[in-house]
């Protein structure tokens, strides 16, 4: 199948406020041939996004954010199949929205300035992703970034955008540790963790040795 074996009939927009609702009206081709009947299906529009795993290899420790997320307190709220140490504080990579006229990478390397005050040395593109294609337009870039870390810590964000984001450093060993043990639950940072710890070992020779 390809884009062009969708046929949009209508679209609007039923909601326009901090995200956005659309509303599509379509058919597409069927498998065993044809074409479906008109139905209709209402995406969240929320934009794309860049997330950037950031690792110093000479401390070999991660840095994460951590920073309350309302779908997560939603989440929490609406099922009884998360236990209590659960809370809508996650973990989380650096990521951003892409705004008009940015690239992916550039939104990394302002992010991770901007969340945990390190300057991206090198920036490797680990994935694209469809968040939750569902119901969902968000396609989020992945990357893992060159830091220095020493100096890495403290609370950041802008307070225009309501944001309080506390940086973490945590040993790549840990890292592992949280990811086996469900302490991630935020999707994009274990993909990002899961890629780092095949090449783990890799990727600190050659970044150490590139530094020396």
């Amino acid at each position: 199948m390809k884009r062009s074996d969708v046929t949009v009939i209508e679209k609007s927009r039923p909601f326009d406020g901090y995200f956005k609702i659309d509303r599509y009206t379509v058919r597409h081709r069927l498998f065993e041939g044809g074409w479906s009947e008109p139905f209709t299906r209402e995406v969240f529009e929320r934009g794309h996004a860049a997330v950037v795993l950031l690792y110093d290899a000479d401390l070999d420790s991660l840095i994460f954010v951590e920073q309350f997320r309302i779908g997560a307190h939603a989440a929490l709220s609406s099922t009884a199949w998360w236990d209590d140490g659960f809370t809508p504080w996650l973990v989380e990579c650096v990521a951003g929205i892409i705004d008009e006229g940015e690239t992916p990478e550039q939104v990394a390397r302002r992010e991770a300035v901007e969340e945990s005050g390190c300057e991206i040395r090198e920036l490797i593109p680990i994935q694209r992703v469809m968040a939750s294609p569902g119901g969902c337009s968000e396609t989020v870039f992945v990357f893992c970034g060159q830091v220095d870390a020493s100096k890495a810590g403290g609370i950041h964000g802008l307070d225009a955008e309501h944001e309080d984001i506390r940086v973490l450093t945590v040993p790549a060993a840990e890292a592992f540790e949280w990811l086996e043990s469900g302490r991630l639950a935020h999707s994009i940072t274990i993909i990002a963790v899961h890629w780092f710890r095949q090449r783990h070992r890799h990727l600190r020779a050659a970044w150490r040795a590139k530094a020396g």
